[in-house]
């Protein structure tokens, strides 16, 4: 008799920094969908109704696009946020959504591991931002996954007409930070 039991299924929320449908973070997004390791699935968060963040709002309660967005933090294993640069820094939207998801009652982030990634037409890719990202995650205790960092340089010569990543360095960091990820979890919230 057997009592092999099913491993769980590891699930990381993806949130983009960029509303753009079709952005090179969007397309980085989907390229770590397509690629997850088996057992894992990356469900993608919507932040593009989430109002500006108003104390007041707050008080009487979470708009629901707050409140989901909190509900898919706090029921993700891991999260991934990818994000562009915009102003040496990360963009408006972003920070608005982790604003308001990091608010009390039992703030979602809280230890919660987190990998970081971006692409940009510079040769930065997006580093500044993901620095910026990584200071506001020491604020809401979340656990950064430190390597391997991926930041996409020259993003426009780094994905085809379809939107595929199809740069080969980028394309092995995508998947070596996705195996990294799934480990870091392991270390860090076990799953029984």
């Amino acid at each position: 008799m057997s009592f092999h039991q099913e491993k769980p299924m590891l699930r990381i929320l993806g949130i983009c920094g960029s509303l753009r449908k079709h952005s090179y973070n969007a397309l980085l997004l989907r390229a770590y969908a397509e690629w997850a390791p088996p057992d894992t699935t990356i469900e993608t968060a919507h932040i593009e109704e989430i109002p500006s963040y108003n104390e007041d709002v707050r008080q009487v309660g979470f708009p629901p696009p707050v409140g989901r967005l909190r509900d898919q933090i706090q029921r993700a294993d891991a999260l991934l946020i990818v994000t562009p640069e915009y102003n040496y820094s990360i963009p408006g939207v972003l920070k608005n959504a982790i604003d308001w998801a990091s608010r009390p009652p039992d703030q979602p982030f809280n230890e919660k591991p987190i990998a970081i990634s971006g692409a940009s037409t510079s040769m930065l890719g997006s580093a500044r931002a993901q620095y910026d990202l990584r200071r506001c995650c020491v604020y809401i205790n979340a656990f950064v996954l430190n390597q391997p960092e991926v930041m996409v340089a020259k993003a426009h010569e780094r994905f085809d007409k379809e939107g595929n990543l199809t740069h080969q360095g980028s394309q092995r960091l995508v998947v070596e930070q996705l195996d990294a990820l799934v480990a870091f979890v392991g270390r860090v919230r076990p799953r029984g």
